[in-house]
């Protein structure tokens, strides 16, 4: 498959065969995911991988931060284990961070780098047979969510992603044509 191919083709995937993704495959990916440009080589990225019965760690983190913040008291425990399975049913969850760094010109171009460290990730997995989806849901800037799963003071969390065998492919979107996006400046 050309590169072309593999952009085009690529999909984001959000339900997954119950088949485990080898940790192993992961950490291969990550070791050419993270050759992508990185302005004064800062390098500020770190990943927590999260498989098997360690899920049960984000999940139960979930599970309470949803309870508490359920306005009816005689759904909490109703919507508390909605988000607890909806967790477990992801093989493996990968949370992509970023060390921030004081200035904010470093600060973007390293999200940037990190940015493309999750779509380097997302194409290398791809040509394996694997999908993934990128979420950024808001209990990454929870405390709670931040003990369980080992974020540390000063790091930004950029996603989780969600990675497993795919289910079921969607279908393409459309997309604007660059065409139409793009200006052409050919003299001064």
């Amino acid at each position: 498959m050309t590169i072309a191919q593999l952009i085009r083709e690529r999909r984001s995937v959000h339900l997954f065969e119950k088949r485990e993704v080898s940790p192993e495959l992961v950490a291969e990916l990550l070791e050419t995911a993270v050759w992508v440009p990185n302005y004064h080589m800062t390098q500020p990225w770190r990943f927590i991988l999260t498989y098997g019965e360690g899920r049960r760690r984000i999940a139960e983190a979930v599970r309470i931060m949803k309870e508490q913040r359920e306005p009816d008291p005689g759904k909490k425990r109703e919507v508390g284990q909605k988000f607890y399975d909806k967790i477990m049913a992801i093989p493996m969850i990968m949370t992509v961070l970023m060390r921030e760094d004081p200035n904010l010109i470093t600060r973007e171009e390293d999200y940037a780098s990190t940015s493309c460290i999750i779509h380097n990730f997302s194409l290398l997995a791809w040509e394996h047979g694997i999908g993934l989806t990128w979420e950024s849901y808001p209990w990454l800037h929870v405390g709670e969510f931040r003990e369980a799963v080992g974020i540390q003071q000063g790091e930004k969390a950029l996603g989780n992603l969600h990675i497993g065998y795919p289910a079921k492919i969607p279908t393409a979107q459309p997309r604007i044509p660059a065409s139409e996006r793009l200006t052409i400046i050919d003299r001064a």
